[in-house]
């Protein structure tokens, strides 16, 4: 599921993934425009439910690109933030968040 929403939907890039053995959890980087999140399915190892904020330049053109792939969960729009930003926010499949924020120009 991390893979089909943050790789296929998101476009982010696998850097690197690692298993202990065969059998173990995944544990893998992902990266896109300068943000990277490391990913794992090992318990004890996040905290479910917390929100991350990622500065974009175009939040338009996300906006767009998100909505022109197939997620039937997911069509999320476009908000305008009260720190004077406009805002993308999208949760994965485990409930973390995460808001794409474009400043507004001054």
């Amino acid at each position: 599921m991390a893979r089909k929403f943050y790789i296929e939907w998101l476009g982010f890039t696998v850097d690197w993934e690692h298993r202990f053995s065969p059998c173990s959890p995944i544990y893998f980087q992902v990266s896109r425009d300068g943000a990277v999140f490391h990913l794992t399915g090992h318990y004890g190892d996040c905290t479910p439910g917390s929100k991350a904020f990622i500065i974009i330049d175009d939040v338009e053109a996300l906006h767009a690109e998100l909505h022109s792939l197939p997620n039937p969960n997911m069509m999320p729009g476009i908000q305008d933030a009260p720190w004077n930003a406009r805002t993308i926010d999208v949760t994965d499949p485990f409930g973390n968040r995460i808001c794409f924020s474009q400043p507004n120009a001054d």
